[in-house]
């Protein structure tokens, strides 16, 4: 089945909350997660809650990787979203996972553009 991209929506649960609330760790296991899975990265934001929680984002140029901490939860929600056929985001969540710590994870794979995938503009 063809299509313009691949946004794998990923849970993480039973994580280690120490590790879900450090802003540092969670930019390099963004970075290691882009590596692994072969993507190019450009931009990185990554932000610190009060009292807890952390988001960072990743701007590939295959598109992004995200996530968004609950430390009080134990648990991690993460975008993978990329294009083309070069990178392989199964890698990056497969790797979250470690990075993590996580007890238990899930993931769901959507196709992104499936319609126009199928069927090219041509100017």
């Amino acid at each position: 089945m063809q299509a313009l991209g691949r946004h794998l929506l990923c849970e993480y649960t039973g994580c280690d909350r120490e590790l879900l609330n450090a802003p540092e760790h969670i930019r390099t296991a963004l970075q290691a997660a882009v590596t692994r899975a072969g993507a190019t990265p450009l931009h990185e934001v990554v932000h610190a809650f009060s009292p807890h929680g952390v988001t960072g984002v990743v701007v590939i140029a295959e598109s992004h990787f995200a996530i968004h901490t609950w430390p009080e939860y134990g648990f991690a929600a993460v975008d993978l979203f990329t294009c083309g056929e070069t990178v392989d985001p199964y890698q990056a969540f497969e790797y979250l996972r470690e990075a993590l710590r996580a007890q238990q994870h899930s993931v769901v794979e959507v196709r992104r553009g499936l319609s126009v995938a199928a069927r090219p503009h041509k100017p």
